[in-house]
């Protein structure tokens, strides 16, 4: 079509964008204009009498259209009335007279001014179509506006049915069943899009079939909702019929209600706890059915109605009897035995003595919790575990409120509930690891339930009733207290498990770990014969701790292999010795320090201690010309670096009597260090390793290798005493060590040693740095101190230990 006749073609008129609305030829609409650009452009068509173009907007929340907001068909309509209303907004009556097509927005300030093309179909609304397509169409019409009408009748008044019934035009009956039918943006848009009037009515009746179907279905859920609240509503009116009946008779049927308000004084609850349960009872009564409150209200009264208010185990206080017991489940550990011995004795005579909580710590696998349990046995109470490792919730301990979803009690009053009575014993293992973060510090709320002043009293959040625990029996358990708040630790007595001796864990894996192993693989005891020497070897070469439990897994291994060979008829019974051990085991996989019992220069056996026991801890110091640097290498912690540094300082003040260079702070480098350097290391009972190490380095004068000590040393030379004497002393003899230097002032703590380490070791007590070099070197040095201390061996026990975290 040329330029110019199409330009004739094209219309100037002012626009309107629409929002959320789209207007349809012949069709008469009402709504309200609030934009200011809007507004002008309707009062500029009625001042200057011309249509105008109503096109609707894809985006509503652009506030100034311009053509890429718009879309491509509109309406031209006549302005037929204006109503203004309060502000600035007005309500316009339009008749939609054609389709066009936008080409151009040509003003957009201060209104819309577009450019337009009429987009008429060449058959006209007046137009009759007798094709059998547009008939079958124009009834599928008929059909589907009948159905939408009764299932939505305030949106289809029968006068709306009757105008389309009235019409024959397919055209006509889309354009009206899209400007009256709720529907999509872009569902009437493109009805209006379509310009063939028989294609326009086939997408107008798919829209509104879609509509009908979702009719349809909210009308069958909301009918299904009825149709529940009816049927509770009949449940709560004829539970109210029976509960009058029943009331107007004088009867009580046996309901929950009865059968909770018999609990209740069955129970011969305290009056506290009696009135508030019964509350509660009245509460759940009032309660509709299924209501969730009364869910809660049930869970409520069972748990309280579980516990134990008022019930009693009898208990056994017998010394004798206890001791039997104790000697049966553990070997040795007499001096424990004795205080837990000692504890019952008190109880036998005191009975009503209340507030005794004992703490168990010793390293791992020493027996603490299998203690706890015998002490139940033999005081015959019930038991209730609680492990507290990684516990770091108050509510773990304290319990929820009941109003939170999925609440319960703590542990505390849960254990009381499992046990049974009111006077359990409860064993709170691992106490030294409990954690804390936002939500608030368990150690915080124990501190209430193990103090016999306030915890006859303890109110669980849960069940908001006071509870007596004064009548509990708490045993807990640590490896260490190093890591227990002090106002927890401060209120209970603290009993110390030490490590096994080889010949108690010998006697222990004969007695109890071997049976228990047999019975547990199925073993005779004529099918496995484990010789003394080849308990002894595991022992020494397949396990290094305090306790039992890593020989205990050992023994199990080596009943899994003797069983798998009478299995595969290998053998009918295996005899298992030190020498054929490896066959069983495999290769071992510790073996005797014997490096470290060479003299060597610079290299000394220190001792450290930890809560998993002791070990061996080397100490190796190279001297190298340079400025006087001393470096520290293998994991040290800050309290074992200034030992090294009083170290250092202690032989520069004494340099000339010891034989070393008076200069050698400046000439030399000083490289101090500890093998195992991924292993933390710290503590002061280092500084007389050090201190020897360093004075050998320098001196050239090797170490006896068979010896090692413990001791930390000050700025004089002073030797202070220190603590695990006993660990230390058993991880001597474990490494085939000879000789240990000890504080003097530690003198004392010999007699807690095993005799057996007694026995095998010799003890050096010193006073004096001077007194440990002149044991620990080869030769003296050059000059021996003024003053001597008595410094004689004694037969007794030295210290060595090493954990995870050695403290040297």
């Amino acid at each position: 079509m040329p330029e110019e006749e199409k330009n004739e073609m094209l219309e100037t008129l002012p626009a309107l964008a629409l929002r959320g609305l789209t207007v349809y030829p012949k069709m008469m609409v009402h709504f309200d204009v609030g934009r200011e650009a809007s507004v002008k452009a309707i009062e500029e068509s009625m001042s200057s009498n011309t249509p105008i173009f109503l096109v609707a907007q894809k985006d509503i929340r652009v506030e100034a259209p311009d053509r890429n907001h718009l879309f491509d068909v509109g309406t031209v309509s006549v302005v037929r009335q204006i109503l203004r209303l309060p502000g600035k907004t007005i309500r316009v009556m339009v008749e939609g007279q054609y389709r066009a097509r936008l080409h151009d927005l040509i003003q957009t300030d201060p209104y819309l001014v577009a450019k337009v093309e009429r987009a008429e179909s060449d058959q006209s609304y007046e137009g009759k179509s007798n094709s059998l397509r547009a008939e079958a169409a124009v009834r599928q019409a008929y059909e589907l506006f009948d159905r939408y009408s009764e299932l939505a009748p305030k949106n289809a008044s029968a006068e709306m049915l009757m105008n389309i019934m009235s019409s024959e035009d397919a055209g006509y009956i889309a354009d009206f069943i899209a400007q009256n039918v709720s529907m999509r943006v872009l569902d009437k848009q493109s009805i209006l899009d379509e310009l063939r009037p028989v294609q326009r009515l086939n997408k107008m009746n798919r829209l509104l079939r879609r509509e009908v179907e979702i009719l349809e279905m909210e009308q069958s859920i909301q009918r299904r909702v009825q149709e529940n609240m009816t049927q509770n509503q009949k449940d709560a009116f004829l539970r109210e019929q029976v509960r009058v009946i029943q009331e107007e008779l004088g009867e009580d049927g046996d309901n929950e209600i009865a059968a909770y308000r018999r609990q209740i004084a069955d129970a011969h609850l305290p009056e506290e706890v009696e009135n508030k349960l019964l509350k509660e009872v009245i509460h759940l009564e009032k309660q509709p059915f299924g209501s969730a409150e009364a869910s809660v209200l049930r869970n409520y009264l069972d748990v309280c109605l579980e516990l134990p208010w008022t019930k009693i185990s009898k208990e056994r206080v017998n010394v004798q009897a206890a001791r039997k017991i104790l000697d049966a489940d553990h070997f040795g550990l007499e001096k424990v035995k004795e205080r837990i011995l000692e504890f019952l004795a008190v109880k036998q005579l005191a009975p009503d003595l209340k507030g005794q909580i004992i703490c168990l710590v010793g390293p791992p696998g020493v027996g603490k919790t299998s203690i706890g349990m015998s002490m139940a046995r033999a005081m015959n109470r019930k038991l209730a575990r609680i492990s507290l490792g990684g516990v770091h919730d108050e509510a773990d301990i304290r319990g929820h409120r009941k109003t939170y979803v999925g609440a319960m009690p703590g542990r505390i009053i849960n254990a009381i509930r499992q046990a049974g009575t009111k006077n359990p014993l409860l064993l709170l293992d691992e106490i030294d690891k409990l954690g804390s973060d936002m939500r608030g510090d368990p150690a915080a709320a124990l501190l209430e339930v193990l103090d016999s002043e306030q915890n006859s009293t303890f109110r669980d959040h849960f069940v908001e009733l006071p509870f007596d625990l004064s009548d509990v029996l708490f045993i807990t358990t640590a490896n260490t207290t190093a890591t227990i708040p002090k106002p927890l630790l401060d209120r209970m007595e603290v009993i110390e498990l030490p490590s096994y001796t080889d010949e108690e864990k010998l006697q222990i894996a004969k007695n109890h770990l071997l049976p228990k192993q047999l019975k547990r693989h199925g073993l005779k005891k004529s099918q496995l014969k484990l010789t003394d020497d080849a308990i002894r070897e595991v022992i020494v070469s397949y396990t290094r701790e305090s306790g039992v439990r890593i020989l205990e897994r050992e023994l199990g291994s080596l009943c899994r292999k003797v069983a798998m060979g009478i299995v595969s008829e290998e053998y009918k019974q295996a005899k298992v010795t030190g020498d054929n051990l490896e066959n069983f085991l495999g290769p071992r996989k510790f073996h005797p320090e014997k490096n470290g019992l060479e003299n060597q220069v610079g290299l000394v056996n220190g001792l450290a201690w930890t809560s998993v026991g002791g070990t061996l801890l080397e100490a190796e110091v190279n001297v190298v010309p340079g400025s006087g640097k001393v470096e520290l290498t293998g994991n040290l912690g800050n309290v074992m670096k200034e030992s090294a540094r009083a170290a250092f300082t202690y032989i520069r003040s004494r340099a000339k009597e010891l034989g070393v260079e008076p200069d050698f702070y400046k000439e030399k480098d000083i490289h101090i260090h500890f093998p195992e350097g991924a292993v933390p290391k710290d503590g002061p009972s280092a500084g007389v390793t050090i201190t020897t190490a360093m004075v050998s380095a320098l001196t050239g004068i090797p170490v006896r290798g068979d010896v090692a000590m413990t001791g930390e040393v000050t700025l004089r030379g002073r030797v202070l005493p220190i603590g695990g004497l006993r660990e230390k002393s058993m991880a001597a003899l474990r490494n085939g060590i000879h000789t240990v230097i000890l504080p003097k002032d530690n003198e004392t703590d010999l007699e807690e040693i095993d005799q057996t380490v007694r026995n095998a070791l010799q003890f050096i007590p010193v006073a004096h740095v001077d007194q440990v070099l002149a044991n620990a070197l080869e030769r003296p040095p050059l000059a021996q101190p003024e003053e001597q201390t008595d410094n004689a061996p004694l037969g007794g026990a030295g210290t060595s230990a090493r954990a995870s975290v050695p403290q040297a």
